[in-house]
Parts: C-alpha cells; sequence; structure tokens
C-alpha cells in the first residue's frame, strides 16, 4: 500500500492545476491519478479538429444520456474527456469566465470567499495573455495561454456587421469589463496548438520527484472508517490496489464521476445506494442531483461563396493544414472554427445576457455528410442559465458501470422561452443585410418555421449538449450541500471536492476557465494559504 500526502483523483480541467500547484512545496508528495491514457493523440492538439475529437472513443468515456422528457424522447451523448487534460483536451478551447453576476451570486447566498472580486484573482494567477497585457482584468505569465482569435474569414466579419445591424454593440473582451456585445473570441491556444491543463500545467511538473502520475488507473471507491477516509481503492493494470493519503484525498473527476465516486463509496442518497447495491457509509442526498447543463441549437444556412471549412475537407487539403498546425504551427487548421459570437439579452428588461451566441464559417458534420448546403455556414445560441435541473447516479457498484444521466432538459417553462426568444433573435441576425451576399437560403429550421409551437418543436427535436455539465456535488451554505464553502465533504473528514460539479449554479459561458479558477482557489484551501487580496477594477 502506497502513501502520499495528497491523491487527486481525474487528470483533467481542474486535476493537472491542483498536482502543479500542490507538489511546487516538494515536501508534498502528490499522486494524480487518471483512468485514461496521456495525451498523446495528435489530433487533440490541432485547434480545426475539436468537433472530432469530442467523439474521440479512446479519448473519451462515450456517454450518453437518459432519453430526455421533454426532448421527444432523444438521447443524445455526452462527450467527456478521458485523457491526460480531461475535457480540456477535447473541448473548443473558447476562453470564457462567465459574468460577474454570476459569482456574485454565488456569494450572497452564503458562500463566503466566492465573489467575482474574490476569484478575479485567480483568474488571472492561471492566465498568461500577452495580447491583454496591462489589463486589470487579464495575467501575463500564468501557466495558461491565452490568445485572440484572428478571425480572417469574411463571413465572420459579415456575422458581426449584421449583428450590430440588429443593435446588439461590439465588445472586444468578454472577459473585462463587460460581458454583453458582439466580437472576437479569446482561446486557449499556444503558438497554433491547443493549451489543454495537461500541457499547460502537468506537463512542467511531470519532472519533479515528490509528483506520482497513474494513468490508465480507474477509481473505484473511498475506505471511509468513522467518518475519515482511511484510503482509496483503485484499479491500476488490471489489479486493484489500496492508495492512502496522511493529508487529504480531491475528487476532481467532474460532473459525472465525481459523484459517483461517493456513491461508490457509500456516500449519498440511501435510496440510490441501495438500489445500485451499495452499502450506505454516510447519508448525503443531495449527491448526483442538482445536474444541469448548457443547452443550444444550430441554425445552418447555405453560403453563396465558396469561402466556408467545406474548402478543407477534401482529404489532401486536410492532412496538409493539419500537418502544418502539428509541426510549424501556421495556417488554417490553427484555429478554432467558432471565433466569432458574444453574449446577448433577448428581452430589452433583462439586466444581463441571457443566450451566448456563436458563428461558424461552416456545416456540423450532420448537415455535410447528408449532402445538403455543402457551402455553408451556421449561427449556435445556448442559454446562459437554465432553471432546469437534472440528475446523475450509479447504478451498480462497479467502477466500470455506465450510469444514468438525466440532465432533464427544458422541463422548465423559462428555458423554452430563451430557447425561442434566442431563435428569434438569432434568425434576425442570420436575416440582416450584411449577410445577405453570402445567404443562399435556411437549411434548418426551414422558413415556414415561425410560431411559437413550431418553433418549439423545432427545438425539441433539434436541441443538443453544448458540453458544459455541472452542479452535481453542489457547494453551499447550507447544511443539505455536499460540499462546504471551503470546498469540504460534509460528513466525511479528509475529503474534498474541486471541480465543475461543486457549482451551485451554472455560470453564464463556458466552464472550462471557472474550472480551472476553482482549482486554483482549492489549492490555497488545501494548503491553508491565505487567499489573495480582492481585486474589482471597476470599483478600483
Amino acid at each position: 500500500m502506497e502513501r502520499f500526502d495528497f491523491i487527486v483523483v481525474g487528470a483533467g480541467s481542474a486535476g493537472c492545476v491542483l498536482a502543479n500547484r500542490l507538489s511546487e512545496d516538494r515536501n508534498n508528495r502528490v499522486l494524480l491519478i487518471e483512468a485514461g491514457g496521456p495525451d498523446t493523440n495528435p489530433f487533440i492538439k490541432v485547434p480545426m479538429t475539436a468537433g472530432l475529437v469530442y467523439f474521440w472513443r479512446s479519448i473519451n468515456w462515450n456517454l450518453s444520456i437518459a432519453p430526455q422528457a421533454h426532448m421527444d424522447d432523444r438521447s443524445v451523448a455526452w462527450p467527456r474527456g478521458k485523457v491526460l487534460g480531461g475535457s480540456s483536451a477535447i473541448n473548443g478551447m473558447m476562453y470564457m469566465r462567465g459574468h460577474k453576476r454570476d459569482y456574485d451570486d454565488w456569494a450572497q447566498s452564503g458562500l463566503t470567499g466566492w465573489r467575482y472580486a474574490d476569484l478575479l484573482p485567480y483568474f488571472k494567477r492561471s492566465e498568461d495573455n500577452p495580447e491583454r497585457a496591462g489589463s486589470a482584468y487579464h495575467g501575463r505569465g500564468g501557466p495558461f495561454r491565452v490568445t485572440r482569435a484572428r478571425a480572417e474569414n469574411p463571413l465572420y466579419t459579415a456575422f458581426l456587421a449584421a449583428g450590430y445591424a440588429t443593435g446588439q454593440k461590439p465588445n472586444d473582451d468578454f472577459n473585462g469589463a463587460d460581458q454583453e456585445g458582439l466580437g472576437p473570441y479569446d482561446f486557449n491556444i499556444r503558438d497554433g496548438r491547443r493549451e489543454s491543463t495537461a500541457s499547460a500545467f502537468l506537463r512542467p511538473a511531470r519532472g519533479r520527484p515528490n509528483l506520482s502520475v497513474w494513468t490508465r488507473t480507474l477509481a473505484d471507491a473511498l475506505h471511509v472508517n468513522k467518518g475519515d477516509v482511511a484510503g482509496l481503492r483503485v484499479i491500476r493494470r488490471g489489479k486493484p490496489t489500496m492508495v492512502t493519503a496522511r493529508r487529504e484525498i480531491i475528487l476532481a473527476a467532474g460532473a459525472v464521476n465525481s459523484p459517483g465516486i461517493l456513491e461508490r463509496s457509500g456516500i449519498g442518497d440511501p435510496k440510490v445506494l441501495h438500489a445500485a447495491g451499495v452499502a450506505l457509509t454516510h447519508a448525503a442526498p443531495e449527491v448526483g442531483r442538482n445536474l444541469h447543463d448548457h443547452l443550444g441549437v444550430y441554425l445552418t444556412y447555405r453560403c453563396t461563396k465558396p469561402i466556408t471549412l467545406f474548402g478543407l475537407m477534401r482529404p489532401d487539403r486536410a492532412v496538409i493544414a493539419g500537418l502544418r498546425a502539428l509541426l510549424l504551427g501556421t495556417g488554417p487548421a490553427t484555429a478554432v472554427p467558432l471565433e466569432a459570437g458574444g453574449f446577448l439579452r433577448t428581452r430589452p428588461e433583462l439586466e444581463i445576457p441571457d443566450i451566448h451566441m456563436t458563428f461558424v464559417p461552416g456545416l456540423n458534420l450532420e448537415v455535410t455528410q447528408s449532402g445538403q448546403g455543402l457551402h455553408g455556414y451556421l449561427i449556435n445560441f445556448y442559454q446562459l442559465r437554465p432553471e432546469s435541473r437534472g440528475r446523475v447516479h450509479i447504478t451498480s457498484p462497479a467502477p466500470a458501470a455506465k450510469p444514468v444521466i438525466d440532465p432533464n432538459y427544458l422541463a422548465e417553462a423559462a428555458d423554452r422561452r430563451c430557447l425561442r426568444d434566442g431563435f428569434r433573435l438569432a434568425r434576425a441576425i442570420g436575416a440582416a443585410e450584411p449577410l445577405a451576399p453570402y445567404n443562399a437560403g435556411e437549411i434548418s429550421p426551414t422558413p415556414d418555421i415561425e410560431s411559437d409551437t413550431e418553433i418549439d418543436a423545432w427545438v425539441r427535436a433539434n436541441a443538443n449538449t453544448i458540453f458544459h455539465p455541472v452542479g452535481s456535488c453542489r457547494m453551499g451554505a447550507d447544511p443539505a450541500s455536499v460540499v462546504d464553502p471551503e470546498l469540504k465533504v460534509r460528513g466525511i473528514r479528509g475529503l474534498r471536492i474541486a471541480d465543475a460539479s461543486i457549482m451551485p449554479r451554472i455560470i453564464g459561458g463556458n466552464t472550462s476557465a471557472p474550472t480551472v479558477m476553482i482549482a486554483e482557489k482549492a489549492a490555497d484551501l488545501i494548503l491553508g494559504r491565505a487567499a489573495p487580496p480582492p481585486e474589482d477594477p471597476a470599483i478600483g
């Protein structure tokens, strides 16, 4: 039985950060456990192929959700990274922090230390953003490289102009003073290649003698003795083994796997555990509940001119572009085809944006493979703060058994209204005059879809995950919450959770950068370091 000071479970968006920060002190012996393998797949590094690696089976948990009652009983895939870097190795690389109000609302619910002003120093600590050097909102010299989109395709320019023509305002920095508006995005790309948390945080730390990284090692269950975590059972090289931590075990396995590890350990809702054949260790009914995700739709159009991504789909061109990106860090494949968009209000009376809209100068694979459109483009948007809540639970004590995942999409009328309103706003931008020279007609939805009933039906049939599940190990000040504001699991000593599962409410934007921030803050909490002074550039 091996013994460490800290054991981090999951080498994803949070785990790689924690492994780096906890092992900076050579006196701390740290173990990082990852169920997947190394991030050696070359497609991981090429930004243009992000849409392909979402579904690459060898680096994915290959999950799907339960049939959705409010989406015509459809089940959709839920890609989650199973590789060093986790979902940061397969995501769209968009660097977004969310709205200031998101975090201030967390704090107002009793989560001391989680205001925007408290968290901005952690965002800045991790960030290396040379193009925004000198900004009070951005960091320089951190491990996580952030670069601005080039947005060179003329379709991006036309889309932004169309948005401005409909009354939207320009925004040059969605992580700055104001989130609302349209403009080019920031991405986690370094020298033309993906910057995951594995490349940014883990790789520089791999040479430390006090850091051990076990890949292809599946976390089974925690051994809990009288409320103390006594060890962690893992499956390594096909054999079960026990590892122990002198100080703490930190779950960073994500919104699906962190609650699963708790439940296999007997920590959860007694009814769920009984049904799964797991003996109760500690009753925690909220484990696996509060699951929610961003849900979006894609409006697709034919393009009048051969300037879309379809031109890169010829095998010879795709290979050349990929090799240029891998070997030289240059060429069209060094950009993610999501470079322009923004955060908008679907109704003028709203105080902050309620949808995130993105333009893509190409079509999704389903449309292209159907033979429609060929040269085309799409407008994607999703609701920022859904009210619907679901659940994720184990069905068996076996660590390889897939859980039941039910995000309960569109259960709330407010969510349906937001997507309906967003549909009309996106369609208005798509029809605006600056896009007219490129617009050869709608593919989906068809022009006859106009009424509320028709729009709702189209959304039910076409909505899909935006890959941002959170909330299943909710942080709260109330005793029913799974973790407290210091990320300690209530009722269990020596155990914390630090990943997107602890978000009480999803933030208004992509979840990768906020998950890195959570890990940065968790490192200070775990090591007993004082938090950095709060910063709010808006008030000085």
